[in-house]
């Protein structure tokens, strides 16, 4: 049964469960509220919540599970030469669930009927699913057909226990929640306590996954630093990795990487900060109500346009005009994708992190302050610059550590407009690149998972992640550390 029709059971059972809860509870006290120790209320979601949230849980501890537990068992099942040479154990599983697939849709379509599963051959599988088999990546065999005929039986099989065990543990909650209403059941403490642990679990989750993704790239990483010298991750100065071995001739150097991603980040930050911080200074201290209302909302659409955009527009407007006004006069270079192209546009971008941010902090800074300045003789300006910017600093700073952070992370405007050169090289307008893009050119296409050129990946992962937590922590300490209290 597809997942969406369980979905729309579980809705309809956990409605049933509400009305007949709740219809149970006042006809327990015929029909007087009055003498409910709840609200009426209470009791339905009550019921509906006895009758979802363990059906849910259930349901989504299955669907994590079982694949594991499935591709285990199929894998245990294939003999050892049924794994190609130079190929791994996930890429041929993968193979196996394709070729599943396509048995399921062939199925679905008639192309086989239920008598002809034991008797598929491989051409009957290349020819009618896979298409001649360039869908998979391996060559197909009869021991990936047979494993995934195994793995086709066993997941219809597991889908039907898994609707049958969802929908019988929603029937039997909400029949036990319907039976315990009545008019001394103290429904909304149940319910608060309920509504207490998702809350506990919603937070759960985002500290879990910030464990998983950590505990992820360590690993990998780990792999690849037995594979390939962390001093020459570090510290060599070239960037050039081979693909035509397992671990080759390669050279992955991170620092032409680094050097890349600070020089676009520091050319974008030259950019906003001067044009975010003047903005909000204005906005918050000069311009009127109107004009406020309006310019602010227009500012901060630049954060909502998608960074394919601000890519295309590097691409095609703001790289060639660079290079003919700029770069082709002085000799500079002709390539229309340079640090300098990527920094331009990525600053555009950050404009309204800066902005924004630093004007809800100045407006922050009590208006008593503004008033003793210019009570004291000083003008608009000097109470700006003495009394308003002072206060407001570490808010400011903490603002653009934060957009230091973004313009770290950012990956498309670096790939349409600086390029993918790594090296080390001081003029702008020459192309270079950045951590995030080559973490994306080494997990795209035909990768083996093992081989260092692929797991430098994770290297370089890990090394962003933690510059950019690091930025993050110290935009935290130095705002908790000198922000001023107001009353």
């Amino acid at each position: 049964m597809p997942l969406s029709w369980i979905l729309l059971l579980l809705a309809a059972i956990g409605l049933a469960a509400f009305f007949l809860s709740r219809r149970r509870a006042v006809g327990s006290v015929e029909g007087d509220a009055r003498r409910l120790h709840s609200l009426p209320l209470y009791y339905g979601l009550h019921g509906a919540m006895m009758a979802l949230a363990p059906a849910l849980l259930l349901l989504a501890i299955w669907l994590v599970v079982q694949p594991m537990l499935l591709d285990r068992s199929i894998l245990s099942g294939l003999p050892d030469d049924a794994i190609p040479e130079g190929s791994t154990p996930g890429l041929v599983m993968s193979d196996v669930r394709r070729v599943a697939d396509g048995i399921e849709r062939a199925f679905a379509n008639g192309a086989f009927s239920e008598g002809d599963l034991t008797a598929l051959t491989t051409e009957d599988v290349g020819a009618v699913i896979t298409g001649g088999g360039t869908a998979l990546g391996t060559p197909l065999t009869a021991d990936v057909l047979a494993a995934a005929r195994d793995y086709w039986l066993a997941r219809g099989t597991l889908a039907w226990i898994m609707t049958a065990a969802v929908l019988g543990l929603a029937l039997i909650g909400a029949a036990w929640a319907i039976r315990r209403s009545d008019g001394a059941f103290r429904a909304r403490n149940v319910v608060e306590r309920g509504v207490l642990v998702l809350l506990i679990a919603a937070a759960s989750i985002a500290i879990l996954t910030t464990v998983g993704i950590v505990l992820s790239m360590l690993f990998e990483t780990s792999n690849f630093f037995r594979q390939y010298e962390w001093t020459e991750f570090f510290f060599n100065t070239t960037w050039q990795p081979s693909f035509s071995g397992r671990g080759g001739s390669s050279e992955l150097g991170i620092i032409p990487l680094l050097w890349g991603t600070l020089y676009i980040s520091l050319i974008a930050l030259i950019v906003a900060v001067p044009i975010g911080l003047f903005a909000a200074i204005y906005l918050s201290e000069y311009a009127g109500k109107t004009f406020r209302s309006i310019a602010k909302p227009v500012i901060e659409i630049l954060a909502g346009i998608p960074t394919i955009v601000y890519g295309l527009f590097a691409l095609i407007t703001v790289g060639p005009l660079l290079r003919d006004a700029f770069a082709s006069p002085l000799g500079l270079g002709n390539s229309a994708s340079s640090v300098m192209t990527a920094g331009l546009v990525m600053g555009i971008m950050l404009i309204p992190f800066v902005s924004s941010l630093s004007d809800d902090i100045i407006n922050a800074v009590p208006q008593a302050m503004r008033d003793g300045s210019l009570g004291l003789g000083a003008t608009q300006s000097e109470t700006i610059r003495q009394v308003i910017v002072p206060a407001a600093l570490p808010g400011i700073v903490g603002a653009v550590l934060l957009a230091a952070s973004r313009a770290i992370g950012e990956t498309m405007i670096v790939v349409l407009g600086a390029g993918a050169a790594a090296r080390l090289d001081l003029n702008p307008f020459e192309a270079m690149t950045t951590v995030t893009v080559k973490i994306v050119s080494q997990l795209t296409g035909d990768t083996d998972f093992a081989s260092p050129e692929t797991l430098v990946a994770f290297a370089l992962g890990l090394t962003l992640f933690v510059i950019t937590l690091g930025l993050n922590v110290l935009a935290l300490y130095i705002v908790r550390k000198y922000r001023e209290q107001y009353e």
